[in-house]
């Protein structure tokens, strides 16, 4: 009897081991699943604890896992890998025990890594949060419905996307900026606004001079591709760390870091929330971000670029610079890089007269500089001068058509060339380019930059050194006028650079304000009159750019407009601020002349 018991208990344990050995096996000998990964260990570990009493057959559909099909009969549903039981336990028979196996996780970006495209690197560098509102929609939809457009603003910012994105990817900002220049200048470096806001970023003259970027009778860096970045990136960055978010920051770039903090302590005063879309602000800034968003929305998608039309851009740089020791002309400079003169302008567009100073970094396509510099010192070594120009300083007595005659030029010519026009009247003091010794070659003018126009009130100096800039504060019956007058500026200046509204002060109030150097400030004391002299100075000289209106006709249309003005579609619809289907017969059109001759 006690035999037999324990030869029963010896039966059960050695079955019992015999289908963990099984088993075991099974799971062995189970190939890899396709993605490669391998049975969690937890899974193994627990099917080696199971009992006898644990394992008892199952139907197949409640397991998933089909049973061992006895000797001489097949399976319905076999897994790959499963082993048959020995004949001996034929009567027993058991199911297979499938281990789950555990899903790879999902593959991170690697942000590091080289990509073809450079969209693609933006897109990988997005870092702000989004906004979904109306007004994003809304923009979003009037971008869409423009791939010309669209197409126009991809083509002219290939030539200095790369450089713009390479600048924020070295100082960690979020490449939703790269985006912006689309939003104040459609990637145009000669933009000019009505604020005199000038280049891709749209430096007005006052910011420009505080990011040192030099506005003078030779140039004007705010339309600086390489400086204005840096300028832009060092702006955005200070007001960043202001307000400690990207949003408030672009609101500050365009309406002013005072004027949003203004509009933050005052929701804060009323327990009101202080992010970008809870702040009072007007409707330019107030559109700004969505612009923005709606652009990132667009070219974060790469299927409705391609819809769109949109080209690739390649993820390498287009440009690279030399530096000059000696005054080159511009369409030498294009000649020895042997490139046309119109794409140099596109490099170097910062540049008022058709001679570039010495020391300045020339911009050249990539593939270009050691063309460049090959051809420019064949060109030197054959004792051929760089400029074919010489400055000539305006003296007391002199006149434009004596000096016309005495360089071997027409009145016109020369006035063209140094951007004299109108009543302008040039006075002692004011540089002039003329032919140098060996006489000057005609030039085509419509190939170079706009260039700047004199004032009637002419400075006296001859490269104006940039205002000193200092604050003021504001004292009990001070008027913006009177504060304008004692610095020399117009009430139109103190507005802009400080981002006044209207007249009022207060008290205790700071204003930024421009100071001139001494030569300048006795040479302009008798023009900073406040606005009246301002306004006088500015209508003989055509200072500002030249507007005309314009009443839409029956029959006309956007296109034949802008080519009776001589001025491109886009800055129709800037200037005034509509949309092609807007324009109807009796509708005024605001155009700006000078800025578009």
């Amino acid at each position: 009897m006690t035999l037999g018991i324990n030869l029963a208990l010896i039966k059960t344990a050695c079955i019992a081991g015999v289908v963990l050995l099984l088993s075991g096996c099974a799971t062995a000998i189970k190939p890899p699943a396709d993605d490669g990964s391998s049975p969690s260990p937890s899974a193994s570990s627990s099917l080696q604890s199971l009992r006898l009493s644990d394992i008892k057959a199952a139907p197949a559909s409640e397991t998933g896992v089909s049973r061992v099909a006895p000797p001489g009969k097949s399976s319905t549903k076999r897994p790959a890998g499963a082993i048959n039981a020995p004949t001996g336990l034929a009567d027993k028979s058991l199911p297979l025990v499938d281990i789950p196996v555990q899903q790879p996780l999902p593959q991170a970006i690697d942000l590091t890594s080289d990509t073809e495209d450079l969209f693609q690197r933006i897109r990988n560098g997005f870092a702000m949060p989004d906004i979904n509102s109306d007004l994003v929609l809304y923009h979003q939809q009037w971008y869409m419905n423009r791939p010309d457009y669209l197409r126009r603003m991809v083509e002219r910012s290939s030539l200095y996307l790369f450089h713009i994105v390479n600048e924020l990817d070295k100082r960690g900002m979020p490449m939703e900026l790269a985006l912006l220049p689309m939003v104040e200048s459609a990637y145009n470096p000669m933009a000019y606004s009505r604020s005199k806001a000038s280049g891709l970023w749209q430096f007005i003259p006052s910011t420009g001079k505080r990011y040192n970027l030099d506005q003078d009778w030779w140039k004007d860096e705010r339309r600086d591709i390489v400086a204005s970045t840096s300028a832009a990136l060092d702006y955005l960055q200070s007001i960043y760390e202001m307000h400690g978010d990207w949003q408030l920051a672009l609101a500050s770039y365009n309406w002013g870091e005072g004027a949003v903090g203004r509009a933050i302590s005052k929701n804060a005063a009323q327990g009101l929330p202080t992010d970008y879309m809870s702040l009072t602000m007007p409707g330019e800034t107030k559109n700004y971000v969505p612009k923005l968003q709606a652009l990132k929305n667009i070219f974060s998608n790469p299927a409705t670029m391609a819809e769109l039309g949109l080209a690739k851009i390649p993820n390498r740089p287009y440009f690279g610079t030399v530096t000059k020791m000696a005054n080159i002309d511009v369409k030498l400079a294009a000649k020895l890089a042997e490139m046309p003169v119109q794409e140099f302008v596109a490099l170097n567009p910062s540049h008022n007269r058709p001679v570039i100073k010495s020391d300045t970094p020339l911009v050249l396509p990539a593939d270009k500089v050691e063309t460049f510099i090959s051809n420019a010192e064949a060109h030197e070594s054959s004792n051929k001068p760089l400029s074919i120009w010489q400055t000539y300083t305006m003296r007391i007595g002199d006149k434009l058509e004596k000096i016309a005659t005495k360089f071997g030029m027409t009145l016109a010519k020369l006035k063209e060339v140094n951007g004299i026009f109108g009543k302008a009247k040039a006075k002692p003091g004011l540089p002039l380019l003329v032919p140098g010794q060996k006489g000057g070659e005609p030039l085509d003018m419509a190939a170079l930059p706009e260039q700047p126009q004199v004032a009637a009130q002419a400075p006296a100096e001859p490269a104006p050194s940039a205002a000193a800039s200092q604050t003021h504060t504001v004292r009990k019956g001070e008027t913006l006028p009177a504060i304008a007058k004692r610095y020399g500026n117009s009430v139109a200046e103190l507005k802009r650079a400080n981002h006044l509204r209207g007249d009022k002060l207060s008290a205790g109030q700071r204003l930024a304000v421009s100071v001139p150097s001494q030569k300048q400030a006795k040479g302009d004391s008798k023009v900073a009159k406040g606005d009246a002299p301002a306004a006088k100075q500015a209508k003989p000289g055509k200072a500002s750019p030249k507007t005309v209106r314009y009443t839409i006709r029956r029959g006309d249309t956007l296109t034949s407009i802008a080519k009776h003005f001589k001025v491109d579609t886009d800055d129709l619809l800037r200037w005034n601020r509509v949309s092609p289907a807007t324009l109807k017969p009796g509708k005024t059109l605001t155009i700006q002349l000078a800025q578009n001759p």
